[in-house]
């Protein structure tokens, strides 16, 4: 691949990643995006809260973060329990997503799925 290959290939390369969190406390799932949201820019308002559905089920949240620019590490956060996070897009926007949330949260991998272009990883998330 010459550098204009390179160039080209790097302009389709996603720098966004799907956040979900699920089974979790309204509080963490707040905790959670809060951090990423001041480390990332977000498709959500800093005002946007997660709240709690009524209703049969669990709830889910999700958001996406774009993460080809980190404005700054975010401070670390307290979770009443272990929070299970699953992200999804590119290889390299992936790891950058997780190592944002290594500055706020103790990050086990639990597990990665492989595709083509894209990759999952579902974490755990602690207290530090």
């Amino acid at each position: 691949m010459n550098s204009a290959d390179q160039a080209a290939h790097a302009e389709h390369v996603s720098a966004e990643v799907m956040v979900e969190l699920e089974s979790c406390a309204t509080q963490d799932a707040h905790a959670v995006f809060s951090a990423l949201r001041t480390t990332f820019s977000s498709d959500r308002a800093a005002d946007d809260v997660p709240e709690e559905v009524a209703g049969a089920g669990s709830t889910v949240w999700t958001s996406t973060f774009d993460v080809s620019e980190s404005k700054a590490a975010a401070e670390p956060r307290r979770l009443t329990a272990p929070v299970m996070v699953s992200l999804q897009g590119g290889y390299w926007a992936v790891d950058q997503l997780r190592k944002g949330l290594e500055s706020a949260f103790a990050v086990h991998v639990l597990g990665t799925a492989a595709g083509d272009q894209e990759k999952e990883v579902e974490l755990r998330l602690e207290t530090r």
